[in-house]
């Protein structure tokens, strides 16, 4: 997706840094675990799509060392200045509709990038094809669809608010051409593409300082769109952002489903 189709989640918005911040204390562990499971270590070639900010980015320079080399792409790399320093490469770049920077990776990885890209076929199969045989495929996406709602217990008016700004923000990803059951689908995905040993396992935060402070992160960068689009109103959401800064709230997010494959 380029910036001019709107990207709801703009990389240059103040409350991007925030954002992934919060995935990777809500995200990092079940990210590393599986990097660490398919092997990477000293003098790996690693393609780490759709980077957006600096964890994961860094914890695969650490592995992979001075030998190695970590291709870290977004369409917007203004987060990544501060990892821009060898072992890694940092490269402006569209993944549903540009070649891949390279071939021959041992790993190519994305979290929470394929949802939002249009072609989702066409970047799967461009991660696939950057791969070397034997490579190592991980693929990390949400599944809006498969659990909806800001607030699992729903037992009062702070609990419906959310919900429903909730609602609201799934709208606008979706006329964004978001696929909200996405992360359900990458297992078949990944089979058909022609990897072997596939896996898959899901992660779903259900309530954690992280999830706070992705929620207001969140609410705050769609605010002008959700208004826009008469999905809320200015008083809704300065009621929601004090029910959830008042600390007394569980906010769970969107499962993650994590799914891995060899290239034969």
């Amino acid at each position: 997706m380029t910036q001019a189709d709107g990207y709801l989640l703009d990389n240059r918005q103040s409350e991007a840094g925030q954002r992934f911040d919060a995935f990777a204390r809500l995200f990092d562990p079940t990210t590393f675990r599986h990097l660490e499971a398919a092997g990477v270590s000293a003098g790996w070639r690693c393609w780490e799509v759709g980077a957006g900010g600096t964890s994961v980015v860094s914890w695969l320079a650490g592995k992979v060392g001075p030998s190695g080399k970590v291709v870290a792409t977004d369409i917007d790399t203004s987060l990544l200045t501060a990892v821009a320093r060898a072992p890694v490469e940092v490269r402006t770049h569209d993944v549903g509709a540009e070649e891949p920077p390279g071939e021959g990776f041992d790993l190519v990885h994305a979290r929470l990038v394929l949802v939002h890209v249009p072609d989702r076929e066409r970047a799967l199969h461009a991660m696939i094809k950057a791969l070397r045989p034997g490579g190592r495929l991980l693929v990390e996406d949400a599944d809006p669809a498969l659990q909806p709602l800001t607030c699992p217990y729903e037992y009062g008016p702070e609990q419906r608010l959310a919900n429903r700004l909730r609602q609201g923000f799934r709208k606008l990803l979706a006329e964004r051409g978001a696929d909200l059951s996405y992360g359900r689908k990458l297992p078949r995905l990944l089979r058909e593409a022609g990897l072997r040993d596939v896996e898959a396992d899901a992660h779903f935060p259900v309530a954690s300082p992280a999830c706070t402070a992705l929620e207001a992160a969140t609410v705050r960068q769609i605010r002008d769109r959700l208004v826009t689009a008469g999905l809320a109103t200015d008083a809704d959401i300065d009621r929601h952002l004090a029910n959830v800064e008042s600390g007394t709230m569980d906010l769970a997010t969107a499962p993650m489903i994590s799914a891995w494959g060899r290239k034969e």
